[in-house]
């Protein structure tokens, strides 16, 4: 079993800054790339960042210059440091990573329970 813990999330008021911490646990044996979704209400889920095991980070237009994904390999984590916060970023972000648990299987998709991020004054 593979479980994707997130946190950090929280209420804040627009030009302030949160960053969110996801980890993974259970049987992996290696992980490709790492993201962060977000869902608003009444919208559809919407990719944020993501970060592969090697290369080029990837960014929403909307949170470009905003927010900055990273990843520690060593704790088969991710983190999305949220700066600049506006009352549009308000949402639940989910945590995602694909991962591979057997060597004879493909990878597939992991997801985080999600953390609310409000932004709010």
């Amino acid at each position: 079993q593979v479980q994707l813990v997130e946190s950090g999330g929280g209420l804040v008021q627009p030009g302030e800054s949160l960053r969110l911490s996801c980890a993974a646990s259970g049987s992996i044996l290696s992980i490709n790339a790492m993201g962060w979704y977000r869902q608003a209400p009444g919208k559809q889920r919407e990719l944020v960042a993501s970060i592969p095991s090697g290369g080029t980070t990837s960014y929403a237009d909307s949170v470009k210059g905003r927010f900055t994904i990273s990843r520690d390999n060593a704790k088969n984590a991710v983190y999305l440091q949220m700066n600049s916060l506006q009352s549009e970023d308000t949402a639940v972000y989910y945590c995602n990573a694909k991962i591979r648990t057997r060597g004879f299987l493909p990878t597939r998709d992991y997801w985080g329970q999600g953390t609310q991020v409000t932004v709010s004054s």
